[in-house]
C-alpha cells in the first residue's frame, strides 16, 4: 500500500494543516485509540475466530474491548478448533485465532509464522440430563450397552482429550454419536437424545438441563488454550488484533475466564 503523498512546496498552509490533521486521525485509528473530539474516524472491525467452548467468555471480553475502544467492533465467530484452523489456512479474513488445544494452533503457527500464547486451561467432565435417568456414576458406566453416549469427534480438541482420558483409564468408549464441538454434545444431552456426554467443565457450568458427574482420570488431559494475532494484508498483525490478544491476557480478561471455570495458564 502506498503512503500519503507529500504536499507540493507551493501548497498553501491551509492544505498542509488539513493533511496533517488527516494523518493524525488515521494514525489514531490504526492504533485502536479513542478518537479525539471532533475527529472523524472510520469504524473498524477486529475479527476473532475462537473455539466454541469460549463463547460466553469471549463475548464478555469483546463487550469490554468495544467499550474501551470507541468506534471498534469485535466480530466473533465460534466453531470447533480444527474447523477454525482450516478456515485460517484457507485464507478466511481474520485478525485473531484462539483454539482449545496446542496441536490445532500449531498447524496455523507452523504455516503462517505466528507466535501463540497460552491464556487458559480446561478439563473434561461427564454431562448427564437433569436427574441422571440412566444412573451414570462415572467413566465405567459410559461403557454400558444401555447407555447412549455422545462425545466430540477425535479430530477436535475435546474429542482428542476424551480419547486420552479413556486410554489412561483403560476403557473403550462406543459413542452413538461424535460431534464437531462441545456445544452440540451438550445439546444432545440436555434434550434427552443422549444419556451422557463428555464435555469441558466450563461448558457444563453454563448449560441448562444437565448435571455433572465426575470423570475419572480427567487430569490426564488438561487442554491448553493458545491465542495469536494473525498477519494482515501487509504480512503483519494489526495493532487492534494485538490489542485484543492483550485484553484476553490482561488481569481483567483472566478474571472473566476464571469466573467461567477456566484454569490459569
Amino acid at each position: 500500500m502506498t503512503g500519503p503523498r507529500r504536499p507540493r512546496a507551493a501548497a498553501s498552509a491551509s492544505l498542509m494543516l488539513l493533511a496533517a490533521l488527516s494523518l493524525s486521525a488515521c494514525t489514531a485509528a490504526d492504533a485502536g485509540t479513542e478518537p479525539t473530539s471532533g475527529a472523524a474516524v472510520a469504524p473498524q472491525t477486529v475479527t476473532v475466530l475462537a473455539a466454541a467452548s469460549l463463547t460466553d467468555v469471549f463475548t464478555e471480553i469483546a463487550d469490554d474491548f468495544e467499550a474501551a475502544h470507541p468506534g471498534v467492533k469485535v466480530s466473533l465467530s465460534f466453531a470447533g478448533s480444527s474447523t477454525l484452523a482450516e478456515q485460517v489456512l484457507e485464507g478466511a479474513p481474520a485478525d485473531v485465532l484462539a483454539t482449545a488445544n496446542g496441536a490445532t494452533m500449531a498447524q496455523v503457527a507452523d504455516q503462517i509464522g505466528t507466535d501463540p500464547q497460552i491464556f487458559a486451561t480446561n478439563t473434561l467432565t461427564i454431562a448427564v440430563p437433569s436427574g441422571d435417568p440412566a444412573g451414570i456414576g462415572g467413566l465405567a458406566d459410559l461403557t454400558r450397552d444401555d447407555v447412549r453416549l455422545v462425545v466430540c469427534a477425535p479430530q477436535v480438541p475435546c474429542g482428542a482429550a476424551t480419547q486420552k482420558v479413556a486410554d489412561a483409564e483403560g476403557v473403550t468408549l462406543s459413542p452413538v454419536s461424535e460431534e464437531s464441538n462441545v456445544t452440540d454434545v451438550l445439546g444432545k444431552v440436555a434434550s434427552g437424545e443422549a444419556d451422557a456426554g463428555i464435555v469441558y467443565v466450563t461448558d457444563l457450568a453454563r448449560a441448562d438441563g444437565v448435571e455433572q458427574v465426575a470423570l475419572d482420570g480427567a487430569d490426564a488431559a488438561v487442554n491448553l488454550y493458545p491465542i495469536t494475532s494473525l498477519p494482515g494484508g501487509d504480512g503483519r498483525p494489526t495493532s487492534l488484533a494485538d490489542a485484543f490478544v492483550q485484553a484476553v491476557l490482561s488481569d481483567a480478561g483472566q478474571a472473566v475466564l476464571a469466573r467461567a471455570g477456566f484454569g490459569a495458564p
